[in-house]
C-alpha cells in the first residue's frame, strides 16, 4: 500500500505542475478549440482513473469495517462511527458523495470467500473491468447500478450477467451499434432498457416497491432557498408535468388581440416574441407557486385552526415602513426580504399586532385587504389575463394587486386591482415593470430593454375589450 500511495503522490506532483501553470499563465485562453477540446477530455479521463481508485479503496475501507467486532472494525481504530463519515473526512466530500462511493464500492469489490480465502467475482465484473480502464467514472458506474439493482434478484445470474458486459461494452464504445462510447446518462438509458427486458414479473412488482419509496420532504431554508426532494409516482408527475404545461404554455390568439394591441418593444419587436430571461427550471419554480397559492386559497382544502392554509409572515411595522430590515414566514428561521412580506400583505389580510415593550400583547387590529369574489370577476373581465405584456397566465390563476398599496391610502376596489400572475407580482419591485391606473383602467410602463421611449401603454386581453377598441378604430367613433 506504501508503494501505491507512492506512485500517486508523484502523480499528484505532476498533475499539480501542470495546473498551477495553466492557471498561473492563463494557458486555455491561447489554446486552439480543438486542442481546448482534447485538454478537457483527457482531464476527465484522468477524473475517471481517479475515481476508480477512489471507490476501490472505499470497498476495501467497507469491507474491512464490516467484521463483527466493533474495535476490530477500520472505521472504530480511526474513530469514526460508519464508513461514510471516515470516507467523508478523508476525501472532504459531502455526505452524499461519499454515500456514492460507498455503494459504488459495494458492486465492485472482489470479497475473499471465508472458507477457502478463494477471491470472489466483483457483482459487476465487465463494468469493474471498464472502471478500471478509464472508460467509467462513478456516475457512469452508478447510471448502470441503478436501473439493474431492482432486477438483480429476479433475472439470474446469466441475464445479469449478460446485461454487465453489454452496458461495459456501451461504455468503451463497443457496443452491438457501434456508437461512440456512451456518457452516463446514455448508459443510464440502455441500463433502464435491460432492467425493463429482465423483469419477468412486470410492472406490478415495481408499482409496489414504488409505492413504497414514494415520498417529498421540505428541508431547512438555507440563503434564502428551501431543497425540495422525493419521489414522486408517475401519475402525480404526469399531472405535475400538466399544471406546468397549462400555465407556462404561451397562448397566442392573433384573432382576439386586434392590431391596436400587438405591441412592440425596442426596434419593433413583437411583445410576445421578447425573450423570458428564465430558465426551464426557474418557469416550473413559479408555476408551481401559482398552482400552490391558487389550490390554497380555493377553499376546497382542509382547514388549519378554523381557517384556509394561510401563509403568515410577520415584520416589524417600523421595518416596514423604512424599507429596511426583514420579515419572516412563519415554519422558517431564516429571515426573507421586505419585498416578500409587502407582496403578501398586497393580497392578503394584515393583523396588526401591538406589544409593549415586554412583548406583552396589548392590542389587535384586523385589516381586510382581499379582493373579494365579484371584485375578482370584474377585474379579470376588464384585463383577462395578467397585464405585464408577454405573459399569458389567466386572471383566474393570478393574485390581485394593489396599484396604490393599502398601507398609502390605496383601496381594496376595481379601480385600484390588477391580475398579476405569481411571478411577476414577486418581482414587480425590481423589474423595471411600471403600473398605473387611468381612470380605472390599468396602464404598464415597461423597463428600458422592452421600450427606450418609457411610454404608458393601456394593456388588456379581455376579448370584449379588443373587440370594442377594434371596433371603435375601424368605425373611427
Amino acid at each position: 500500500m506504501n508503494t501505491l500511495a507512492a506512485a500517486l503522490e508523484a502523480v499528484d506532483a505532476a498533475l499539480a505542475g501542470v495546473v498551477e501553470e495553466m492557471f498561473a499563465a492563463d494557458d486555455a485562453q491561447g489554446v486552439s478549440d480543438d486542442e481546448l477540446l482534447a485538454v478537457l477530455g483527457l482531464s476527465a479521463r484522468i477524473a475517471r482513473r481517479a475515481e476508480a481508485v477512489q471507490i476501490e479503496s472505499v470497498a476495501q475501507i467497507y469491507y474491512r469495517s464490516s467484521v463483527p467486532a466493533r474495535d476490530e472494525r477500520m472505521t472504530s481504530r480511526y474513530g469514526c462511527r460508519s464508513t461514510n463519515e471516515l470516507v467523508q473526512r478523508v476525501t472532504r466530500a459531502s455526505s452524499r458523495s461519499a454515500a456514492e462511493l460507498v455503494k459504488a464500492g459495494h458492486v465492485i469489490i472482489r470479497e475473499v470467500a471465508p472458507s477457502s480465502g478463494e477471491t470472489l467475482p466483483a457483482e459487476y465484473p465487465a463494468m469493474r473491468a471498464v472502471l478500471a480502464s478509464g472508460h467509467v467514472g462513478l456516475d457512469g458506474l452508478l447510471a448502470v447500478v441503478g436501473p439493474l439493482a431492482g432486477v438483480a434478484g429476479v433475472a439470474g445470474r446469466a441475464a445479469h450477467q449478460a446485461a454487465d458486459e453489454e452496458l461495459a461494452a456501451a461504455a468503451r464504445g463497443e457496443g452491438v451499434d457501434a456508437a461512440p462510447p456512451a456518457c452516463a446518462d446514455d448508459l443510464r438509458a440502455l441500463a433502464s432498457v435491460w432492467a425493463t427486458y429482465l423483469d419477468q414479473d412486470g410492472a406490478e412488482p415495481r408499482e409496489a416497491v414504488a409505492m413504497r419509496k414514494r415520498g417529498l420532504a421540505v428541508g431547512v431554508c438555507r440563503d434564502g432557498l428551501v431543497p425540495v426532494r422525493g419521489n414522486l409516482l408517475p401519475e402525480v408527475a404526469g399531472q405535475l408535468k400538466l399544471v406546468f404545461d397549462s400555465i407556462l404554455n404561451p397562448k397566442v390568439d392573433g384573432s382576439s388581440s386586434g392590431p391596436e394591441f400587438r405591441q412592440t418593444g425596442p426596434e419593433g419587436a413583437p411583445v410576445d416574441s421578447l425573450a423570458d430571461d428564465r430558465t426551464r427550471a426557474q418557469k416550473q419554480h413559479d408555476a408551481f407557486a401559482t398552482a400552490i397559492f391558487k389550490v390554497a386559497g380555493s377553499g376546497a382544502l382542509p382547514t388549519l385552526g378554523g381557517a384556509a392554509p394561510t401563509l403568515v409572515v410577520s415584520v416589524r411595522a417600523a421595518d416596514l415602513q423604512s424599507g429596511r430590515g426583514f420579515a419572516h414566514i412563519d415554519g422558517f428561521d431564516e429571515p426573507v426580504s421586505l419585498s416578500l412580506a409587502r407582496q403578501v400583505a398586497c393580497c392578503g389580510n394584515v393583523e396588526r399586532v401591538i406589544s409593549d415593550k415586554r412583548g406583552r400583547i396589548v392590542a389587535i387590529e384586523t385589516s381586510d385587504r382581499i379582493f373579494n369574489y365579484h371584485q375578482r370577476l370584474g377585474i379579470a373581465l376588464r384585463d383577462g389575463e395578467c397585464i405585464i405584456p408577454g405573459c399569458h397566465v389567466p386572471a383566474s390563476w393570478c393574485e390581485i394587486h394593489h396599484v396604490r398599496e393599502h398601507s398609502r391610502g390605496g383601496s381594496t376596489g376595481t379601480d385600484n386591482g390588477v391580475p398579476l400572475c405569481w411571478h411577476h407580482h414577486r418581482t414587480l419591485d425590481c423589474s423595471g415593470w411600471q403600473i398605473r391606473m387611468n381612470h380605472g383602467v390599468p396602464d404598464v410602463r415597461g423597463p428600458t430593454w422592452w421600450d427606450g421611449s418609457g411610454t404608458w401603454r393601456a394593456v388588456t386581453m379581455s376579448p370584449t375589450r379588443l373587440r370594442e377598441r377594434l371596433g371603435e378604430r375601424t368605425t373611427g367613433t
